[in-house]
């Protein structure tokens, strides 16, 4: 057995995450600067450090461990906000009162809820989506921000994403209306609030399209860009940070 020490920056920590287990990682564990993931010792080792080169991998021989509990360890349960209870499957912890618990998949792309773009979002959701709201969750990833809308009442949430891979990872988790595309393929005015956790420059690029499916008095909640590369051309009534990520609410 060996384990590949990886470096990244904060934004593709759950793009590595995703990658590892498709490599064909035994386990993955946070440490101080990035993540160690585990392999068993017949996997191509050469294989892994060239696929995986992009973070610096840095390997070293393991002993044998119990990787079921490594990974519960791993993944404790956390609380963002005033209302979520983030808790992956195996979690037995009771849900703290006053809180709603957040299913989390540490095996999926951005199911983690530790990525700080992922918390403000959350944090912007309980603050601002009310019971009864209609809510589109755009580039939805794994679904988590259109199930946090859903816990706290949404009357009915659209989730939609361009990768067909996120798309199925959402299905495994989500009720609401799913589809594999953008916010151009849904009626105008119809939403009372947008939830955008994407990249700045594709924001920008889709701005017209937030701005047809919403309706006069709603919301648009942006997120997934650092302070010093937030999208332009949106005047925000509120903004929220962690470290050096940004949340406009519109």
């Amino acid at each position: 057995m060996f384990s590949l020490f990886l470096r990244h920056p904060p934004e593709l920590e759950d793009y590595l995450i995703a990658e590892l287990w498709e490599c064909g990682t035994t386990g993955i564990v946070e440490e101080p600067g990035g993540l160690r993931a585990f392999f068993p010792p017949n996997m191509d080792t050469a294989g892994l450090l060239t696929r995986l080169a992009p973070f610096a991998p840095e390997l070293r021989e393991e002993q044998p461990i119990d990787w079921v509990q490594a990974t519960h360890d791993a993944w404790p349960p956390i609380t963002v906000g005033q209302r979520f209870f983030l808790a992956p499957p195996w979690c037995a912890d009771a849900t703290p009162p006053g809180r709603l618990r957040l299913p989390i998949h540490p095996g999926m792309a951005c199911g983690t809820g530790r990525h700080p773009a992922t918390q403000l979002a959350l944090q912007a959701i309980e603050e601002h989506v009310r019971p009864g709201d209609w809510v589109v969750d755009v580039g939805t990833g794994s679904g988590i921000l259109a199930t946090a809308a859903a816990l706290l009442g949404a009357g009915r949430v659209i989730a939609c994403d361009i990768d067909p891979d996120a798309v199925e990872i959402a299905r495994t988790r989500l009720s609401a209306a799913l589809f594999i595309g953008s916010a151009g393929a849904i009626r105008s005015g119809w939403a009372d609030a947008v939830i955008a956790n994407i990249d700045a420059a594709t924001i920008e690029e889709i701005a017209g399209e937030l701005a047809r499916i919403r309706k006069p008095d709603s919301t648009l909640i942006l997120t997934g860009f650092p302070a010093w590369d937030a999208p332009e051309g949106f005047q925000a009534k509120e903004t929220k940070e962690q470290e050096e990520w940004l949340c406009l609410i519109c």
